[in-house]
């Protein structure tokens, strides 16, 4: 279980409750890297040390149709 949370502009780092810290490279998430505050990724791929599996292509459309959504509000 995280207890605490703490992200900067490249690293994400993570207090577990059992006394272990992870630090994972945001570029290994990409949407992560690109998303917002409420967006949220799992503790146990994290552990697993599990890169996103997201092909380029895909992040593309989502980060293009985030981008349209943001400037039609």
């Amino acid at each position: 279980m995280a207890m605490e949370v703490n992200v900067t502009g490249d690293t994400l780092t993570s207090d577990l409750a059992d006394g272990r810290t992870l630090s994972v490279p945001l570029t290994w998430y990409p949407r992560l890297w690109h998303g917002m505050p409420e967006e949220d990724i799992s503790i146990e791929g994290l552990l697993l040390g599990k890169r996103s599996g997201e092909s380029q292509p895909s992040l593309q459309r989502w980060l293009d149709a985030r981008a349209k959504s943001n400037t039609s509000k």
